[in-house]
């Protein structure tokens, strides 16, 4: 194994006031804690043949608050930080590895066309987050891979700590 992807997850958003506390749950179970644990679980794997490269997939969520996303927020906020920190000073998992030659990418998409929306369990949140997909023109999963691809493809003296990747006309 030379390179991990987490790229699994859910966007459970609508309002904090009357939210299901469970969608919550299950965003920080899948979208956070899975994502730490596969992490968890490949270290040793990728020290043990002298590195590589691990990629998280995280969101413009994570860097622009958005009402009624505040937890997606959150949550995509803590892929980041566990991922590479903060951006200018290079702390957190990236900074435990860097000796065992392991690089961290984190890749935050804008919109992209998948079935997330679909996940919704708020009637009004699935309608503004389908709206917001229908006034832009979304990304498309080649257009993520290709991004993991220049990632991951860099000499090993390079590290590309991190990826914003959103439609060309998406305003935030």
């Amino acid at each position: 194994m030379d390179i991990l992807i987490n790229n699994a997850g859910v966007m459970l958003v609508g309002p904090v006031e009357g939210a299901d506390i469970s969608d919550w749950q299950r965003m920080i179970d899948i979208d956070l804690l899975g994502l730490m644990k596969t992490t968890h679980a490949v270290l040793l794997i990728l020290k043990a043949q002298g590195g590589r490269h691990i990629v998280n997939i995280a969101s413009v969520a994570g860097r622009i608050p958005i009402p009624n996303y505040v937890v997606y927020n959150a949550v995509k906020f803590g892929v980041i930080a566990f991922s590479v920190g903060e951006a200018s000073r290079r702390e957190a998992l990236c900074k435990e590895v860097i000796k065992e030659k392991i690089r961290i990418t984190v890749i935050e998409p804008g919109a992209v066309a998948t079935e997330l929306s679909s996940q919704i369990s708020n009637p009004e949140a699935r309608q503004q987050v389908e709206a917001f997909y229908n006034s832009v023109e979304p990304l498309q999963k080649e257009d993520i891979a290709a991004a993991i691809a220049y990632a991951i493809t860099q000499p090993a003296r390079v590290s590309v700590n991190e990826i914003l990747i959103r439609p060309s006309n998406q305003e935030m």
